[in-house]
């Protein structure tokens, strides 16, 4: 729990599409407080077939992104519900990139440390450039889906969204 933002919520480190305030503002209807920070010790990837990264603990890499501040335990489930299945959410330490600031925050890490389809590192305007517009639209399906009695995962959702985009010739992890 964190009072940074004048209120009692939860700070969240995002480090991928979640550091896009139109992203965050469709699964929230608002944009939180936020502040530039960096993560120490993990490293980001891109996944194979994914329009989106994660990071996974290194020892030696760097991460950056935003702190998202003040969110509530309801916006925290949406966010849970977003990253699904193959992330868990775990308590980190970033330093805010204004203050140098250290601050115990969570995240979302993958699963699976092993996993064969990550590689090279995402990059966050490249994703701006050529997936953001898409991701948008996905993710305004995944939450249309979400309020259905048998709602697909996040998973579900984007798989067949971007399979889609892929089949018109986009690829998907571009």
């Amino acid at each position: 729990m964190s009072m940074l933002s004048g209120k009692a919520g939860h700070d969240l480190f995002v480090y991928g599409s979640l550091q896009d305030p139109q992203v965050v503002y469709v699964l929230l209807n608002r944009v939180p407080d936020h502040v530039s920070a960096v993560l120490s010790a993990f490293q980001r990837f891109r996944i194979k077939g994914r329009v989106y990264p994660t990071i996974l603990p290194d020892g030696s890499g760097e991460v950056t992104g935003k702190v998202l501040k003040g969110i509530t335990d309801a916006e925290l489930k949406i966010l849970d519900d977003f990253e699904d299945v193959e992330y868990d959410r775990k308590a980190v330490e970033v330093m805010l990139t204004d203050t140098s600031e250290k601050l115990q925050v969570e995240t979302y890490a993958w699963k699976n440390k092993d996993d064969p389809d990550l590689y090279r590192e995402w990059d966050f305007e490249e994703w701006k450039r050529h997936d953001k517009e898409d991701f948008i639209t996905a993710t305004k399906k995944f939450l249309e889906e979400r309020k259905l009695p048998e709602a697909k995962t996040r998973i579900d959702t984007f798989k067949t969204f971007f399979k889609h985009d892929f089949e018109n010739g986009k690829p998907m992890d571009s």
